[in-house]
């Protein structure tokens, strides 16, 4: 009986033993959880930080050489425009087809310009010259001179150029730029002439 007890009293030791044991490595994982938590990041965080940033930099970077190379273009754009009006501007003859006052893309161009000149500077004036070349009456000549300079002041005046700003004329066949009773020299003398005063 005496030995039971203590087979008894020993394995009643080996379970505190045990629980002890048991509670000092909680305690101790408990503790290490505790310290690993309070410590700052490490160095292997490190790297996808900085990668982050520098893609982030990165994006910027090429972000801003787009946008530049954009603004680039559109200076550009804008600068070849303005010599283009320039260009225009410097075109003061709209020549127009046998007997007729209509206006071709060309002549359409050319009226752009000087009459977004004009809306920019409303105290110039101009006068709109009509000219025909030989054949018909002079009568008729007259008319369709004045036809054409007509037909370039209703195209200015819907770009927004003031009335007050165009006076017209026509000359008919009376003021010829080519002599000559052939298509070339014709073709020179049905015009109508911007004049700037």
């Amino acid at each position: 009986m005496h030995r039971f007890l203590i087979i008894k009293g020993m394995t009643m030791l080996k379970r505190i033993g045990l629980l002890v044991v048991t509670a000092a490595v909680l305690t101790g994982c408990a503790s290490g959880d505790e310290t690993a938590l309070d410590q700052p990041a490490t160095t292997e965080t490190q790297p996808e930080s900085s990668f982050t940033t520098g893609s982030g930099s990165e994006y910027g970077e090429a972000e801003a050489r787009r946008l530049e190379r954009q603004r680039a273009a559109e200076a550009a754009a804008a600068e070849a425009e303005r010599r283009a009006g320039q260009a225009l501007l410097e075109e003061r003859t709209i020549y127009f087809e046998f007997d007729s006052a209509e206006l071709g893309s060309k002549a359409r161009d050319i009226i752009r310009a000087h009459a977004d000149y004009l809306v920019a500077n409303p105290g110039t004036r101009i006068r709109l010259e009509g000219h025909t070349d030989e054949r018909g009456t002079r009568e008729y000549n007259i008319a369709l001179g004045e036809r054409r300079a007509k037909s370039v002041e209703r195209a200015m005046m819907l770009r927004g150029v003031a009335k007050n700003q165009i006076s017209v004329i026509s000359y008919g066949e009376e003021n010829p730029v080519a002599l000559g009773s052939n298509e070339d020299a014709w073709a020179k003398n049905r015009r109508v002439v911007i004049q700037y005063r």
